[in-house]
């Protein structure tokens, strides 16, 4: 009986008491500081290692194909810790759901800088591994229970779009970006739909029982994962040398820059996205949208980290449009999704994170006759000032409390 019941799953109980996250599913994120690394390295190594590939067209494809690749490793993160929150992560079957995810994500960072030329299948079989063996496994495992149907129809959704995954794999670099593309947006819109599936019918996301506050803690905990990220790939590149004023200068900034974003994310709303979860009518529908808001940082963590590596190896140079599109970008699409964040938490956007994103547009095109060490002191002080307008506005006044409109 004692080994029946540890096969079966059950669903957390809206409004249980929230667990912290497991040791496992802590092991499970440290792969995606390796992945993140790797997604670094093949950006910059787009915009560095050939003289013809950091000006137009060429420089945006690049950057498309390794945002698809982060998408894709950022999907299969949040499948799994969508999972984890829903369910008992002490059981035998989520406990195999996680390793797999483990494996697979560590085989698809390996994979991440020459995916698009020679090892495109061992993303691709990674990757749909670890998404259709997910839901697989807890529809045999569920019983009877009702989400059974809702894990059935998502192992369909991700044997389809497996197809276009490792149909992709085998064609031409052209080809298999669109049939990757095709793919995650077969997964983005069936998730947004509730997993319709012809003759299985769909289900509502706002009747999905999670542990919200569970959930909330594992999107701050990946938030700090890709900022960890920043730090690590200005450390990486300043280790290089040579260590010249200019050089330092600029792995100042990074970790200036690295700093004041922390501050930023976590002044208030990200203090308490565990609560605005909680008191949430519908915590589901927050904790999607919460992952939207947690991509778009991540992406902009993402890019100020190649502007980071860009910057401190070149303090210099003449800084390139699709490099200024790094070291200002970044920042500017963290801001982007810091401002709805705030929304999700409050209900309110401060000003201060549009007038931000406006400063940095507006100096862009100044700053392409300058050397790069300008640019990313620039960025510094804008988000410096805006943690610094954070600061005093909660400066005598109680903690504001969450206010979610959803």
């Amino acid at each position: 009986m004692g080994s029946e019941a540890s096969r079966r799953l059950q669903p957390v109980r809206a409004g249980a008491a929230p667990d912290r996250a497991t040791f496992l599913e802590l092991f499970f994120d440290l792969v995606y500081v390796f992945a993140l690394t790797r997604i670094s390295a093949r950006a910059f190594e787009d915009l560095t290692s050939e003289p013809g590939r950091v000006h137009g067209w060429a420089a945006i494809t690049g950057s498309g194909k390794t945002l698809l690749l982060l998408l894709a490793l950022w999907a299969l993160w949040q499948g799994t810790a969508w999972t984890t929150s829903r369910y008992d992560p002490y059981k035998v079957p989520l406990q195999a759901v996680v390793m797999i995810a483990l494996v697979c994500s560590m085989v698809m960072g390996v994979a991440t800088p020459r995916a698009f030329s020679q090892t495109g299948l061992m993303f691709a079989l990674a990757y749909v591994v670890a998404q259709v063996s997910r839901p697989l496994i807890l529809s045999l495992t569920l019983g009877p229970h009702e989400y059974r149907r809702l894990k059935v129809r998502m192992t369909v959704v991700y044997a389809t779009s497996g197809v276009f995954w490792i149909g992709g794999a085998l064609l031409p670099t052209n080809a298999q970006v669109v049939l990757w593309t095709l793919a995650l947006a077969i997964e983005y819109v069936a998730g947004r739909l509730g997993w319709p599936v012809p003759g299985l019918g769909r289900s509502s996301m706002s009747k999905w029982d999670i542990a919200g506050e569970h959930l909330a803690e594992r999107y701050q905990q990946f938030f700090l994962i890709a900022l960890g990220e920043t730090i690590l790939v200005a450390g990486f590149a300043y280790s290089k040398g040579p260590y010249q004023p200019a050089h330092a200068a600029a792995f100042a900034f990074a970790l200036a820059s690295s700093i004041v974003l922390w501050r930023i994310y976590f002044q208030r709303a990200g203090q308490i996205l565990g609560e605005a979860v909680a008191q949430a009518r519908h915590p589901a529908n927050i904790g999607r949208s919460a992952a939207d808001t947690h991509l778009l940082m991540v992406i902009g963590l993402a890019a100020s980290a190649v502007g980071y590596e860009l910057i401190i190896e070149h303090p210099m140079e003449r800084i390139t449009g699709s490099w200024l599109a790094m070291v200002l970008g970044g920042p500017a699409l963290f801001l982007a999704g810091r401002a709805r964040f705030e929304y999700e938490v409050f209900g309110r956007v401060s000003p201060s994170r549009w007038l931000a994103i406006l400063a940095l547009a507006a100096v862009a095109v100044p700053l392409l006759f300058l050397p790069g060490l300008a640019a990313t002191g620039t960025g510094v002080v804008v988000l410096a000032a805006v943690a610094v307008t954070d600061a005093r506005r909660a400066r005598g006044t109680p903690p504001e409390a969450a206010a979610t409109p959803f």
